[in-house]
């Protein structure tokens, strides 16, 4: 038995230090990490809006369902005490997620930018407001999808 332990341990070792020594590991090709792109353009226009509020979502209603139960099981005993707490969360689930969405989800500032870059392509990155920001400034555009980002030139 302890032959066969001993042989395992040295077959899970030996795995080990095979897969660390691999290359590649998802970075690109010979496991280097990929080229890092700078975009560089020109603002083309500007245009105000605003996006949905990234505020925790469904945290209303679980704050709501605990404090409802938590009223719910100051009532009554037994079976109806069962019940009170029941209707207790379900009621807080319902007035923490209408508390939540009257008075924390609100649209946020943002500004909409078009970068025409060096190649020539439009760039359209939404983002929150920058006042330094204006209209034939040359810019990077640094990050991709909604990390994406313009940032000044200096």
């Amino acid at each position: 038995m302890t032959r066969l332990c001993t042989r395992l341990m040295m077959l899970m070792v030996a795995a080990t230090l095979a897969a660390c020594g691999s290359t590649g590991g998802g970075m690109g090709m010979g496991g280097s990490p990929p080229d890092v792109e700078i975009r560089t353009g020109t603002i083309e226009q500007i245009t105000d809006t605003t996006v949905k509020s990234e505020h925790d979502k469904g945290l209303g209603a679980v704050i709501g369902g605990i404090a409802g139960a938590g009223l719910g099981s100051l009532i009554g005993a037994g079976t109806g005490r069962d019940v009170a707490i029941a209707a207790g969360a379900i009621a807080g689930v319902i007035g923490g997620n209408v508390a939540q969405n009257k008075f924390f989800d609100k649209p946020e500032a943002a500004q909409q930018i078009f970068v025409r870059l060096k190649s020539g392509v439009i760039v359209v990155v939404t983002q929150p407001p920058n006042p330094a920001l204006a209209r034939g400034m040359r810019v990077y555009v640094s990050g991709t999808g909604n990390d994406a980002r313009v940032v000044a030139a200096t």
